[in-house]
């Protein structure tokens, strides 16, 4: 096979010629060895979207002849297209802040450029990588901005996914709406309320973490490009900034905008905190939630069993029939990944140092590893478990007539004083509450007694 000859200020390497990336890229394959996932090709798809605008920006200043700015739009949009996906091939974790992935897409850029201008891959003298596709930018402005849109984009998808699962929840709230059952705090009986009940705050729980996500992916959309390297705008020409951000909002359909202070969006990214936190309380607040799945199926007959979750799988290689509540088992595991990975973005963030966070590309790997997980967690739930729950209403009938705790309704009426020593005397005794109410006249006391009573009986 063919090759070709490139060099940088290190000294010369071999690249085979039906690579479209360049020496920067194979630099970086080389060095970075880690068992990681290649950098998301979302994210390179919102890097080629930044050198598209760009060029665009660039012509329109006259920095940029229009044959170079046309070659370099055609080949970001055949990126976009998914049609070089086999050239980025860089792991997400790296060192460089990112230089790496973004000199990846600009050589990719550059030398499929190239061909569009009837030249060879390499010959950079007729398009540049970094005089050209790079013009007006740095690696610390378009590598950052790219990821915050990433992570705005797929965070709208999870938005909508999430959108299912509360339905889904609010379906089963209204249908379980009149089944009673007795409430639990501690693990311990509390008080009777309804499955409907349980099933609503579910909801409730996930559509405020809901709000909190779209408030916070909303930061996602303030950017430091035309910052460059530290957010002074170094190398820009005059205007730049006001060329590209209408293109960036053509062709997003979205309010995208420069940061008030390009220096500080360069080197601060408590914004990626603020929407990793948001994330982290979606997770807990599902893994919550699976948590009680799990507890009240558990058994089939000497658990709470009050619930039926769909059995997806055999649960045991030695325990025939046995069956395991595997979706939620799934989520709760998902929730602790992500809590995992917020902890890396917090670290990732504080120890940034000066004028740039040299951390970003783990804070961005973590942030969209976070995302996917929890859409996926989403989707499992809405077409494994959650419209498939069923009601065991004989057991939450049952548990209900045997707990002592139903007592306290009546509390307001009898004195908190009697109703203590009657829920003491039943668990001694086993004799039920409501028989002892009987046995004692405290039933008969008055009309008050009777009603309240038949209304916890009913």
């Amino acid at each position: 096979m063919n090759s070709r000859i490139e060099k940088d200020s290190i000294g010369k390497l071999t690249i085979k010629d039906d690579k479209y990336y360049g020496i920067n890229t194979q630099r970086a394959i080389d060095n970075f060895q880690i068992r990681v996932n290649k950098t998301s090709l979302d994210f390179i798809k919102q890097i080629a979207r930044i050198k598209y605008a760009a060029a665009t920006a660039n012509e329109k200043l006259g920095r940029l002849e229009t044959q170079k700015s046309r070659a370099i739009k055609i080949a970001a949009t055949e990126i976009i297209d998914g049609k070089w996906d086999d050239q980025f091939i860089i792991p997400e974790i790296q060192g460089g802040a990112g230089t790496s992935t973004n000199m990846n897409v600009n050589e990719v850029i550059a030398n499929r450029g190239l061909e569009i201008l009837g030249h060879q891959k390499g010959e950079y003298k007729y398009l540049s990588p970094q005089d050209d596709v790079n013009a007006g930018q740095s690696t610390n402005d378009v590598y950052p901005s790219a990821g915050k849109l990433t992570t705005y984009l797929k965070s709208e998808k999870l938005n909508s996914v999430l959108s299912k699962l509360i339905e889904k929840l609010n379906e089963k709230a209204k249908k379980f709406s009149n089944v009673k059952k007795i409430g639990r705090t501690q693990l311990q009986e509390a008080v009777p309320t309804t499955v409907g009940n349980s099933f609503q705050a579910y909801s409730d729980g996930l559509s405020r973490c809901k709000s909190q996500l779209a408030q916070t992916e909303q930061l996602m959309l303030e950017l430091n490009l035309g910052g460059t390297a530290i957010g002074t705008g170094v190398n820009t020409s005059k205007g730049y900034k006001e060329k590209l951000y209408p293109e960036l909002q053509r062709i997003y359909s979205l309010k995208i905008h420069p940061a008030a202070d390009l220096i500080d969006g360069t080197q601060n990214l408590d914004s990626a905190v603020q929407i990793s936190g948001s994330l982290k309380a979606l997770a807990i607040s599902m893994s919550k939630m699976c948590h009680d799945l799990r507890l009240l199926s558990s058994g089939p007959k000497s658990g709470f069993n009050e619930i039926y979750l769909p059995a997806r799988q055999a649960g045991s290689s030695i325990m025939p029939g046995k069956v395991n509540p595997v979706i939620p088992e799934i989520v709760s595991q998902i929730a602790f990944q992500v809590i995992g990975n917020d902890i890396t973005i917090t670290l990732a963030a504080e120890s940034g140092e000066l004028e740039l966070n040299a951390f970003e590309p783990v804070i961005f790997h973590n942030l969209f590893e976070s995302i996917d997980l929890l859409n996926n967690a989403c989707s499992m739930l809405i077409d494994k478990c959650i419209p498939g729950i069923k009601v065991n209403k004989e057991k939450c009938a049952k548990d209900l007539a045997n707990s002592v705790e139903t007592v306290t309704e009546l509390t307001p009426i009898i004195g908190y004083e009697t109703a203590s020593e009657i829920v003491t005397e039943s668990i001694k005794t086993g004799v039920g509450v409501y028989k002892l109410l009987k046995d004692k006249k405290i039933y008969d006391r008055n009309e008050a007694t009777a009603r309240a009573l038949a209304r916890v009986l009913n």
